[in-house]
Protein backbone atom coordinates (compact mmCIF):
# COMPACT_ATOMS: atom_id res chain seq x y z
CA UNK A 1 0.00 0.00 0.00
CA UNK A 2 1.31 3.55 -0.80
CA UNK A 3 1.91 5.89 1.74
CA UNK A 4 -0.49 8.06 -0.02
CA UNK A 5 -3.33 5.77 -0.10
CA UNK A 6 -2.43 4.76 4.13
CA UNK A 7 -2.38 8.42 4.92
CA UNK A 8 -6.27 8.72 3.47
CA UNK A 9 -7.04 5.24 5.02
CA UNK A 10 -6.35 7.02 8.43
CA UNK A 11 -7.70 9.85 7.70
CA UNK A 12 -11.32 8.32 6.50
CA UNK A 13 -11.00 6.25 10.14
CA UNK A 14 -10.16 9.31 12.02
CA UNK A 15 -13.23 11.03 10.86
CA UNK A 16 -15.64 7.55 11.28
CA UNK A 17 -14.38 7.07 14.78
CA UNK A 18 -14.90 11.10 14.85
CA UNK A 19 -18.48 11.19 14.10
CA UNK A 20 -19.21 8.22 16.35
CA UNK A 21 -17.49 10.20 19.29
CA UNK A 22 -19.43 12.79 18.40
CA UNK A 23 -22.85 11.30 17.92
CA UNK A 24 -22.60 9.15 21.01
CA UNK A 25 -21.74 12.43 23.07
CA UNK A 26 -24.39 14.91 21.57
CA UNK A 27 -27.03 12.47 22.12
CA UNK A 28 -30.86 13.39 21.85
CA UNK A 29 -32.44 16.42 24.22
CA UNK A 30 -33.66 15.61 27.51
CA UNK A 31 -37.42 15.91 27.85
CA UNK A 32 -39.15 18.56 29.81
CA UNK A 33 -40.84 17.57 32.75
CA UNK A 34 -44.66 19.08 32.48
CA UNK A 35 -46.98 20.17 35.09
CA UNK A 36 -50.56 20.12 33.85
CA UNK A 37 -53.25 22.98 36.10
CA UNK A 38 -56.78 22.48 35.80
CA UNK A 39 -58.37 25.53 37.50
CA UNK A 40 -61.76 25.62 37.78
CA UNK A 41 -62.52 29.47 37.74
CA UNK A 42 -64.87 30.09 41.38
CA UNK A 43 -68.64 31.09 40.12
CA UNK A 44 -71.44 32.52 42.55
CA UNK A 45 -74.15 31.26 40.12
CA UNK A 46 -72.95 27.53 38.50
CA UNK A 47 -71.44 26.20 41.89
CA UNK A 48 -72.20 25.04 45.54
CA UNK A 49 -69.68 27.75 47.18
CA UNK A 50 -70.63 30.21 49.55
CA UNK A 51 -70.62 33.51 47.41
CA UNK A 52 -67.60 35.40 47.00
CA UNK A 53 -67.55 38.97 45.81
CA UNK A 54 -69.30 39.53 42.85
CA UNK A 55 -66.01 40.21 40.54
CA UNK A 56 -64.04 37.27 42.18
CA UNK A 57 -67.07 35.03 41.45
CA UNK A 58 -67.81 35.71 37.94
CA UNK A 59 -66.91 32.29 36.04
CA UNK A 60 -66.73 33.75 32.74
CA UNK A 61 -64.37 36.30 33.70
CA UNK A 62 -60.75 34.94 34.02
CA UNK A 63 -59.19 38.49 34.72
CA UNK A 64 -60.55 39.24 37.99
CA UNK A 65 -61.55 35.86 39.10
CA UNK A 66 -60.41 34.22 42.53
CA UNK A 67 -58.78 31.55 41.37
CA UNK A 68 -56.91 32.74 38.40
CA UNK A 69 -56.65 36.88 38.01
CA UNK A 70 -56.95 37.55 41.60
CA UNK A 71 -53.55 38.21 43.92
CA UNK A 72 -53.47 34.61 44.76
CA UNK A 73 -54.57 32.95 41.99
CA UNK A 74 -53.00 30.74 39.69
CA UNK A 75 -52.06 32.68 36.67
CA UNK A 76 -50.94 36.15 38.56
CA UNK A 77 -49.68 34.02 41.16
CA UNK A 78 -47.11 32.27 38.69
CA UNK A 79 -46.89 35.32 36.62
CA UNK A 80 -44.77 37.37 39.88
CA UNK A 81 -43.31 34.66 40.76
CA UNK A 82 -39.03 35.41 40.39
CA UNK A 83 -38.68 31.81 39.74
CA UNK A 84 -41.39 30.95 36.99
CA UNK A 85 -41.79 33.14 33.30
CA UNK A 86 -44.74 33.05 31.34
CA UNK A 87 -43.79 32.47 27.86
CA UNK A 88 -47.04 32.16 26.27
CA UNK A 89 -50.85 32.54 26.43
CA UNK A 90 -53.93 32.01 24.44
CA UNK A 91 -57.72 32.58 24.64
CA UNK A 92 -60.56 29.63 24.34
CA UNK A 93 -58.31 26.86 23.90
CA UNK A 94 -60.86 24.78 23.42
CA UNK A 95 -65.02 24.89 24.02
CA UNK A 96 -64.48 24.85 28.38
CA UNK A 97 -61.49 26.52 28.77
CA UNK A 98 -61.40 30.34 28.45
CA UNK A 99 -57.55 31.02 28.74
CA UNK A 100 -54.36 28.86 28.68
CA UNK A 101 -50.89 30.41 30.57
CA UNK A 102 -47.78 28.70 29.98
CA UNK A 103 -44.82 29.17 32.05
CA UNK A 104 -41.44 28.15 32.30
CA UNK A 105 -39.40 27.33 35.51
CA UNK A 106 -35.65 29.53 35.67
CA UNK A 107 -33.14 26.95 36.86
CA UNK A 108 -34.92 24.08 35.92
CA UNK A 109 -36.30 22.41 32.34
CA UNK A 110 -40.08 22.30 33.94
CA UNK A 111 -43.47 23.72 32.05
CA UNK A 112 -46.53 24.48 33.62
CA UNK A 113 -49.23 24.65 31.73
CA UNK A 114 -52.54 26.24 33.87
CA UNK A 115 -55.68 26.38 32.29
CA UNK A 116 -58.86 28.46 33.38
CA UNK A 117 -61.80 26.56 32.70
CA UNK A 118 -64.93 28.44 32.93
CA UNK A 119 -67.06 28.40 35.99
CA UNK A 120 -69.98 26.65 34.69
CA UNK A 121 -67.62 23.90 33.22
CA UNK A 122 -66.68 22.64 36.14
CA UNK A 123 -68.10 18.88 35.94
CA UNK A 124 -65.58 18.73 32.51
CA UNK A 125 -62.91 20.63 34.43
CA UNK A 126 -63.11 17.65 37.06
CA UNK A 127 -63.65 15.07 34.53
CA UNK A 128 -60.53 16.38 32.42
CA UNK A 129 -58.47 16.33 35.29
CA UNK A 130 -59.17 12.67 36.01
CA UNK A 131 -58.57 11.96 32.38
CA UNK A 132 -54.73 13.44 32.41
CA UNK A 133 -53.91 11.58 35.40
CA UNK A 134 -54.82 8.62 33.73
CA UNK A 135 -53.00 9.31 30.76
CA UNK A 136 -55.85 9.97 28.84
CA UNK A 137 -56.01 13.04 26.60
CA UNK A 138 -53.32 14.12 25.53
CA UNK A 139 -52.48 16.96 24.01
CA UNK A 140 -49.17 18.16 21.75
CA UNK A 141 -48.06 21.89 22.81
CA UNK A 142 -45.45 24.15 20.81
CA UNK A 143 -44.02 27.12 22.96
CA UNK A 144 -40.97 28.90 21.63
CA UNK A 145 -37.84 28.84 23.05
CA UNK A 146 -35.52 31.79 21.26
CA UNK A 147 -35.30 31.26 17.96
CA UNK A 148 -36.51 27.15 18.14
CA UNK A 149 -39.84 25.50 18.25
CA UNK A 150 -40.49 22.79 21.00
CA UNK A 151 -43.04 20.50 21.41
CA UNK A 152 -44.93 19.31 24.70
CA UNK A 153 -47.14 16.57 25.68
CA UNK A 154 -49.66 18.17 27.67
CA UNK A 155 -52.78 16.89 29.52
CA UNK A 156 -52.43 12.81 29.39
CA UNK A 157 -48.92 13.69 28.83
CA UNK A 158 -47.89 15.43 31.63
CA UNK A 159 -45.55 14.26 34.88
CA UNK A 160 -47.40 16.00 37.19
CA UNK A 161 -51.41 16.98 37.44
CA UNK A 162 -53.43 19.71 39.44
CA UNK A 163 -56.67 20.26 40.32
CA UNK A 164 -57.43 24.09 41.59
CA UNK A 165 -60.91 25.07 42.67
CA UNK A 166 -64.44 24.20 44.32
CA UNK A 167 -64.52 20.45 44.89
CA UNK A 168 -67.19 19.76 42.28
CA UNK A 169 -67.53 16.29 43.26
CA UNK A 170 -69.70 17.71 46.74
CA UNK A 171 -72.49 18.70 44.16
CA UNK A 172 -72.54 15.97 41.34
CA UNK A 173 -71.16 12.76 39.82
CA UNK A 174 -69.20 12.35 36.54
CA UNK A 175 -69.93 10.53 33.83
CA UNK A 176 -68.05 8.18 33.35
CA UNK A 177 -64.21 6.95 35.67
CA UNK A 178 -61.37 7.21 33.79
CA UNK A 179 -58.91 4.13 34.31
CA UNK A 180 -55.56 4.11 33.49
CA UNK A 181 -54.39 4.23 30.20
CA UNK A 182 -50.84 3.71 30.13
CA UNK A 183 -47.70 2.48 32.24
CA UNK A 184 -46.27 5.41 33.23
CA UNK A 185 -46.37 6.93 37.07
CA UNK A 186 -47.38 10.34 37.52
CA UNK A 187 -48.45 12.60 40.79
CA UNK A 188 -51.82 14.28 41.30
CA UNK A 189 -52.14 17.41 43.72
CA UNK A 190 -55.83 18.36 44.27
CA UNK A 191 -56.41 21.46 45.99
CA UNK A 192 -60.29 21.66 47.00
CA UNK A 193 -62.45 21.03 50.15
CA UNK A 194 -62.33 17.72 51.46
CA UNK A 195 -60.49 16.56 48.20
CA UNK A 196 -59.00 12.89 49.62
CA UNK A 197 -62.60 11.91 51.02
CA UNK A 198 -64.17 12.74 47.85
CA UNK A 199 -61.61 12.08 44.87
CA UNK A 200 -60.18 9.11 46.62
CA UNK A 201 -62.02 6.30 44.88
CA UNK A 202 -61.88 8.44 41.02
CA UNK A 203 -58.45 9.10 41.56
CA UNK A 204 -57.55 5.13 42.51
CA UNK A 205 -59.07 4.28 39.44
CA UNK A 206 -56.52 6.52 37.33
CA UNK A 207 -53.62 4.78 38.89
CA UNK A 208 -51.81 8.12 39.73
CA UNK A 209 -50.28 8.85 43.46
CA UNK A 210 -51.62 11.35 45.32
CA UNK A 211 -48.81 13.65 45.96
CA UNK A 212 -50.84 16.30 47.75
CA UNK A 213 -54.47 16.86 49.00
CA UNK A 214 -56.67 18.13 51.56
CA UNK A 215 -58.64 16.74 54.42
CA UNK A 216 -61.27 19.63 55.62
CA UNK A 217 -62.33 23.17 54.11
CA UNK A 218 -59.55 25.29 52.90
CA UNK A 219 -58.67 28.02 50.29
CA UNK A 220 -57.49 26.46 46.98
CA UNK A 221 -54.96 29.14 46.38
CA UNK A 222 -52.19 29.18 44.49
CA UNK A 223 -49.32 29.71 47.10
CA UNK A 224 -49.57 26.17 48.65
CA UNK A 225 -49.53 24.78 44.82
CA UNK A 226 -46.30 26.77 44.05
CA UNK A 227 -44.87 24.97 47.05
CA UNK A 228 -45.92 21.53 46.47
CA UNK A 229 -44.59 22.02 42.86
CA UNK A 230 -41.36 23.43 44.28
CA UNK A 231 -40.91 20.05 46.42
CA UNK A 232 -41.52 17.93 44.14
CA UNK A 233 -38.85 19.37 41.31
CA UNK A 234 -36.83 18.81 44.44
CA UNK A 235 -37.62 15.50 44.29
CA UNK A 236 -38.83 15.35 47.76
CA UNK A 237 -41.25 12.63 48.85
CA UNK A 238 -45.15 13.37 50.02
CA UNK A 239 -44.82 14.06 53.45
CA UNK A 240 -41.80 16.76 52.98
CA UNK A 241 -43.88 18.20 50.17
CA UNK A 242 -47.01 18.26 52.63
CA UNK A 243 -45.09 19.72 54.91
CA UNK A 244 -44.27 22.61 52.74
CA UNK A 245 -47.94 22.77 51.56
CA UNK A 246 -48.91 23.22 55.35
CA UNK A 247 -46.09 26.17 56.33
CA UNK A 248 -47.20 27.91 52.82
CA UNK A 249 -50.94 27.83 53.60
CA UNK A 250 -50.38 29.24 57.51
CA UNK A 251 -47.58 31.89 56.41
CA UNK A 252 -50.77 33.64 54.24
CA UNK A 253 -54.26 32.21 56.15
CA UNK A 254 -52.57 32.50 59.90
CA UNK A 255 -54.18 29.66 61.04
CA UNK A 256 -51.24 27.52 63.19
CA UNK A 257 -49.18 25.23 61.40
CA UNK A 258 -50.50 22.57 63.22
CA UNK A 259 -53.87 23.23 62.00
CA UNK A 260 -52.09 23.32 58.59
CA UNK A 261 -50.41 20.24 58.67
CA UNK A 262 -53.84 18.22 59.69
CA UNK A 263 -55.50 19.98 56.56
CA UNK A 264 -53.18 18.64 54.27
CA UNK A 265 -52.41 14.84 53.28
CA UNK A 266 -50.01 12.95 51.13
CA UNK A 267 -50.44 9.46 49.99
CA UNK A 268 -53.18 7.27 50.44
Amino acid sequence: MTRARRTLLSLALLLAFTGRAESADSGPPSRAKVIHVVVALCDNRFQGIIPVPARLGNGDDPANNLYWGAAFGVKTFFRKAVDWTLVSGSRSPSAAVLERAVFKHSRNDVILVADAYRGREIRQAVLDFLRFASGSGVESLEIAEGSQRRKLAIGGGADLVAYVGHDGLMDFQLPESPRQADGRRRDAIILACVSKGYFQAPLRLTGAAPLLWTTGLMAPEAYVLKAAVDGWMSGEGGEQVRRRAAAAYDRYQHCGLTAALRLFASGW
